[in-house]
């Protein structure tokens, strides 16, 4: 089991910056692929980004990519998405999730490939 808790939501103006953070715990989650995914309201939820085990991977949704930033810390078990140049679609319920592994970018985009998640942290820009 691995658990995972986020922080760092809240509510920022347009073209602003904010940095979630998630905390893992449990069974070794430093050999887990990590990810962000998004789910506003009436939406699917979506892949924001994803890094592999050891950093050397990682994957971007077209509509983040040059403006969001993820990678994690394994020796603070802590994944990080900083996200600048906020706009209104971006607002969302932002959750961290762990994969067994994360060979490529098709793996990483699906929600299905990964086995655990947190609980969620609300992410609100307003225009």
């Amino acid at each position: 089991q691995v658990q995972l808790v986020e922080s760092g939501g809240g509510l920022v103006q347009t073209g602003g910056s904010l940095g979630l953070s998630c905390a893992a715990s449990g069974r070794a989650p430093n050999i887990f692929g990590l990810g962000w995914f998004r789910q506003a309201p009436g939406k699917e939820r979506e892949f924001v980004a994803a890094i592999s085990y050891n950093g050397v991977r990682i994957y971007y949704a077209a509509s983040v990519e040059g403006r969001f930033t993820i990678s994690r810390d394994n020796a603070k078990n802590t994944l990080y998405l900083q996200m600048n140049s906020l706009k209104p679609e971006d607002t969302a319920v932002y959750y961290c999730a762990a994969a067994p592994a994360l060979i490529n970018s098709d793996q990483a985009m699906k929600v299905s490939s990964y086995a655990y998640w947190g609980q969620g942290t609300q992410v609100t820009i307003s225009s």
